[in-house]
């Protein structure tokens, strides 16, 4: 699943840029220019949701984009979204199928649960698209 926040990147009093998250407290990033720092923020934000999720806690709500405040000591360089996709927990479910389709799914993969897994994204997608 998909999760986007607000990051706020600055400018550093020695150069460079810093990139920090508000509603992610912890969640940092560095870069020479302002998309390395983007860059490295998108990978950091994986990396905080990804440890979060194991730990089991509950991602917070974002903060509207146009509601992100800065303290006014803050040089900022842009304020931006980062995105990232971050895996749930898996779960054993019980499901009824027609065998000439399970016959069908055995036939191309041996993985059952990753290949539905892989259908039902894809099926997510189409209809989010349209």
């Amino acid at each position: 699943m998909q999760h986007t926040y607000p990051v706020v990147i600055e400018t550093g009093e020695a150069g460079g840029f810093g990139a920090f998250f508000p509603d992610l407290p912890g969640c940092a990033a560095a870069g020479e220019t302002v998309e390395d720092c983007f860059v490295d923020a998108q990978q950091a934000l994986a990396l905080h949701l990804k440890g979060m999720a194991e730990d089991g806690e509950t991602f917070p709500r974002p903060t509207l984009l146009q509601e992100v405040e800065a303290d006014a000591d803050i040089q900022v360089a842009a304020i931006l979204l980062a995105t990232a996709s971050v895996a749930g927990r898996t779960a054993r479910i019980n499901i009824t199928i027609d065998t000439t389709l399970l016959s069908a799914i055995d036939a191309v993969t041996t993985n059952r649960s990753a290949f539905l897994a892989d259908a039902a994204l894809e099926a997510l997608r189409r209809r989010r698209a349209s």
